[in-house]
């Protein structure tokens, strides 16, 4: 019968020990405030980024008491909308998405999205069009006839090319046929002789284009006014545009710089979003900066100073001040 007692007793203290770590991880999980950042395809720059972020961010959680997850999805307008619907708190997108978004032009001219905000800004990338070497495409205008991916719905490509069908000569029925492929898809189409290009704007190095380059031989096309001449009108019109290189000797076979019009990668938030979420995904990048422009070869030319250039977006009320006490913006 003592037997008994002692056994029941150990029972009940380890009853009331799991009652009470029960206790404390609802506590804790209670105090953890969780934020998501949307990104892009997984083979873009765009994953990696968020990545890259939530892996700094996270290492200050005890202190910060936020936990940040990264989520794969179809690009700029698609992170843009669902920061808007409260689906997300972070996104990643293209300045010209970030731009339009927030002025209501383009294909937001139905939709100003008021409330989106910019909290820093990243790596240049340019408008990237990956050709089959064989399909003998040199040019923009090269593409009559051809079948050309010009990208999801919803993705910051897409937006792109429908500017630039809509500024200039070009049209989508000058295409034999128009590809509607998301970004990881589109180096085994390639490679399948499915299609004769493809648009992808990205940081370099990408790891969908050396899949492509890997896979078959390819090239990227310039597109400049030397070989495009209507791309004057564009950067012009919009200033957020700008010609960027992407180096020689990045990709398999291409051995010279190529030119091309571009945008920067954005981190954007909504004006509804916490001070408290935003600050600690600043502090967090900002005080850890060198560790984090290892994390991708994208972001080998980053300078604190670039971080506040090229939004798109008026900085969330916390970036701004964070950056006002770090010297960045007066």
């Amino acid at each position: 019968m003592k037997f008994e007692i002692n056994s029941q007793g150990g029972e009940m203290k380890k009853i009331l020990l799991a009652i009470a770590v029960a206790a404390l991880m609802s506590i804790s999980a209670a105090a953890t405030e969780f934020i998501t950042i949307g990104t892009g395809g997984v083979t873009g720059v765009y994953y990696p980024t968020g990545g890259a972020i939530c892996r700094i961010v996270n290492q200050e959680r005890k202190t910060t008491g936020i936990r940040c997850t990264v989520e794969s999805t179809g690009g700029s307008v698609y992170n843009v909308n669902n920061i808007n619907a409260g689906e997300l708190d972070f996104g990643i997108a293209q300045s010209d998405v970030v731009y339009q978004a927030y002025n209501g032009e383009g294909g937001f001219k139905d939709n100003k999205i008021d409330s989106l905000r910019a909290v820093m800004a990243f790596h240049p990338e340019p408008l990237t069009f990956v050709v089959n070497k064989k399909s003998g495409i040199k040019s923009l205008y090269d593409m009559k006839g051809k079948v050309i991916n010009i990208g999801n719905p919803g993705s910051g490509q897409r937006n792109m090319l429908d500017i630039i069908f809509n500024e200039t000569s070009l049209d989508v029925g000058m295409l034999r046929s128009a590809q509607e492929l998301r970004a990881a898809e589109t180096p085994r189409a390639l490679r399948d002789g499915r299609i004769d290009g493809y648009f992808y704007t990205v940081g370099h190095p990408s790891a969908n284009i050396k899949e492509a380059a890997n896979a078959l031989e390819i090239d990227i096309v310039n597109i400049t006014k030397e070989n495009f001449p209507e791309i004057e009108k564009i950067l012009e019109k919009m200033p957020y545009y700008s010609i960027g290189k992407i180096a020689g000797g990045t990709y398999d076979g291409i051995d010279e710089d190529r030119y091309t019009i571009g945008v920067k990668a954005v981190l954007v938030t909504s004006a509804n979003v916490g001070d408290k979420k935003v600050r600690a995904v600043l502090e967090a990048v900002m005080k850890d900066f060198e560790t984090f422009k290892t994390m991708h070869p994208a972001y080998k030319g980053l300078t604190k100073e670039s971080v506040v250039e090229g939004l798109g977006a008026p900085l969330h009320p916390a970036a701004k001040s964070y950056f006002k006490e770090i010297g960045l913006i007066q």
